[in-house]
């Protein structure tokens, strides 16, 4: 488990809010309840590009901007890293496969392939991560 894995523990412990062991709806509270919750906050983060839009089209100064990206960025990563831990998703494993899947967009080419936003796009190569997440879960789910 990686240092930030622990943090996340450790904030979710010290505001009362559920770690699960394992994989796991359980929450204390509604599984659908708590996503629609936790898609309202995240939207709301969300929101917050467009402050700092505003900011760099206003000529703010750019360790100004850049400093309220990664709060932004920082913060999105910890609102969804305290999600998992609440439905016991092993963040570091499901990263990992995720990671993985993505190194598999390549083209026949071994290039990245780009959308006309910049997005990474999916190569010939490519694999789902999800067979890979559902069998990490399940192995968990049947080891505790």
């Amino acid at each position: 488990m990686s240092d930030f894995s622990r943090d996340i523990e450790k904030f979710n412990g010290i505001y009362k809010l559920p770690v699960s062991a394992v994989p796991t709806l359980d929450v204390g509270v509604n599984a659908a309840d708590r996503m629609t919750a936790f898609k309202d906050i995240l939207m709301e983060e969300v929101h917050e590009i467009d402050e700092i839009i505003a900011a760099q089209k206003e000529g703010k100064d750019e360790l100004e901007v850049l400093t309220m990206l990664a709060d932004l960025l920082g913060d999105i990563q910890v609102y969804c890293a305290s999600e998992m831990a609440k439905f016991g998703l092993p963040l570091d494993q499901v990263l990992a496969i995720i990671m993985q899947s993505n190194f598999s967009k390549l083209g026949a080419d071994g290039l990245p392939i780009y959308d006309e936003r910049g997005k990474v796009m999916k190569g010939p190569g490519y694999w789902k991560p999800e067979p890979k997440i559902a069998e990490l879960l399940a192995s968990l789910k049947t080891q505790k």
